[in-house]
């Protein structure tokens, strides 16, 4: 596939550059055509040593191959990333300053546009306006997301993520149109008000004054959620168990390290609570006993004892006051006795919790920065959602999820 992506002048450019490589990757033969603008953000080197390609922003630059015009003719879809709200109102309005303009206005293939400003730039009449004009000509239009902005702001606005872009580009050329999940959904503010109490990465109980039993849970999908339900609006406590990962602005924090310090911790917390999301990874068992001093390897063969942990989900489930949401979290793997499917949904009617979101892990899957996969189960067993996509995607689907139960109930 022939793909021309525009890139024009907003500071989400930058990861317009993984965009670039995963089409590149892929297959695809992609001619980048930056805003002279954009240059200011991601140079012009950087496009042409992604792409293997020139990366011209000038309509006179190749005159004699009439390039302002072949470039559209010639392209199997057109994406442009960031689309800042200028250059949405160009294309609205059907102005060609510069090559990407001018192809545009050649092409007859599918248009996909990411529109990436800030808030009040985005619900800006206008381009509200703009953006309706261009998808009732068949442009198609990606939802911004809702997260972190330039500077301290926050609010819908954000680039999506560049699988999410990608994953758009690809089904318009399929022929499907976009995705049901691309950008995201939530409406700004829905949140506003409600005390979110969220758990996030791995507990570790010690073994003597050097080791520990652990997980490789570092936090990743607990910290999204916290900054997902603040951007959202909602007044968030996080408790961390061994995250050595920032909190964002304006999210209260406690830093835990066993599982009795997250249960105390989090038992304190939910008690005022709204919603309580147990995201962390909790050990089900801990030594019996704690050795005082640190245990040599010249002692042989060492037995432990393990005994279990207080299950803290079931626990708060228990006690919670009423019209409290609570949402649980359950790494799995299949086995004989079951499927990651068959085991999420057990756990989720044992432990009676409002939602559950399951994922596999291992090899490589679920912890750590990487994308992540979910699948949201409620109360009775039954699949009520699924998302996949970055850890702060995944965090909007699960907070829609628990925005509707709210609502609901």
């Amino acid at each position: 596939m022939r793909v021309l992506l525009g890139v024009t002048g907003g500071i989400a450019a930058y990861k317009v550059a993984i965009v670039l490589r995963r089409l590149v990757e892929d297959g695809h033969s992609v001619r980048v055509v930056p805003t002279r603008s954009s240059l200011h953000f991601v140079g012009r080197s950087t496009w042409e040593a992604l792409s293997g390609g020139p990366a011209t922003s000038d309509a006179f630059s190749n005159v004699y191959g009439v390039e302002h015009v072949r470039l559209g003719q010639s392209a199997d879809l057109v994406l442009v990333a960031p689309a800042t709200g200028d250059f949405l109102a160009q294309i609205a309005n059907g102005e060609a300053r510069e090559l990407l303009g001018n192809a545009i206005l050649a092409t007859h293939a599918p248009i996909v546009v990411a529109p990436a400003m800030h808030t009040e730039m985005w619900l800006n009449p206008a381009t509200q306006a703009n953006v309706a004009t261009l998808r009732a000509r068949g442009v198609h239009v990606i939802e911004p997301a809702v997260g972190r902005l330039t500077g301290p702001d926050s609010g819908p606005g954000r680039l999506p993520e560049p699988e999410e872009i990608v994953a758009a580009a690809y089904a318009v050329a399929a022929g499907e149109g976009l995705p049901l999940s691309a950008g995201t959904s939530a409406p700004w503010g829905d949140l506003v008000g409600v005390s979110v109490a969220i758990s996030a990465g791995g507990t570790r109980e010690p073994l003597d004054p050097v080791r520990f039993l652990g997980n490789r849970s570092t936090g990743h999908q607990g910290l999204a959620l916290a900054q997902a339900a603040a951007d959202r609006g909602a007044i968030v406590t996080l408790v961390a168990a061994n995250v050595t990962l920032p909190s964002g602005q304006g999210i209260a924090r406690i830093d835990v390290e066993t599982s009795e310090d997250l249960a105390r911790e989090i038992r304190a917390v939910a008690a005022s609570a709204d919603v309580v999301i147990m995201a962390a990874a909790v050990a089900d068992f801990r030594p019996a006993h704690l050795s005082p001093t640190k245990i040599k390897r010249h002692e042989g063969t060492v037995t432990i004892e393990l005994v279990p942990n207080e299950d803290i989900l079931a626990g708060l489930v228990a006690s919670r006051p009423g019209g409290q949401t609570i949402v649980g979290f359950a790494a799995e793997t299949g086995d004989d006795a079951g499927s990651v499917a068959e085991h999420g949904a057990a756990k989720a009617k044992r432990k009676g919790a409002d939602l559950l979101a399951v994922n596999a892990v291992g090899g490589g899957r679920g912890f750590g920065d990487v994308p992540n996969a979910v699948t949201l189960i409620d109360v009775e067993g039954a699949v009520v959602a699924r998302a996949t996509g970055s850890k702060l995607a995944v965090a909007h689907v699960i907070l829609d999820e628990v925005v509707a139960h709210r609502a609901r109930h």
